[in-house]
């Protein structure tokens, strides 16, 4: 098992910044990908994005690249999201998760119960 509880989520005006981190205990956090996800009210959750667990390779869903960066340190069992530029549309609510498997297909096995990000614009 692996816990991961997320913080650093808030309201932010429009063009504004945001840092969020995920704390994961239980099995080895290098052990496994990580990815950001986040869901709207009425629609479906989307990856945002995820960093794989040996090269730290980093993959970004298109509307967030560029001002979006994940990042892992594995001495702190922790990974982060920085979100720049915030933009009305990215409001949402943000959880990560962990996968033993593919970075991109998953499976995510491990959830956190997510942070609340609004932006006003």
């Amino acid at each position: 098992q692996v816990q991961l509880v997320e913080s650093g989520g808030g309201l932010v005006q429009a063009g504004g910044s945001l840092r969020l981190s995920c704390a994961a205990s239980g099995r080895t956090f290098s052990n496994y990908h990580m990815g950001w996800f986040r869901q709207a009210p009425g629609k479906e959750r989307e990856l945002v994005a995820a960093i794989s667990r040996v090269t730290a390779t980093t993959y970004y869903t298109n509307p967030v690249k560029g001002r979006f960066t994940i990042s892992r340190d594995n001495a702190k069992n922790t990974v982060y999201l920085q979100m720049n530029s915030l933009k009305p549309e990215d409001t949402a609510v943000y959880s990560c998760a962990a996968s033993p498997g593919n970075f991109l297909a998953g499976p995510y096995d491990y959830w956190g119960r997510g942070t609340q990000v609004t932006v006003s614009s």
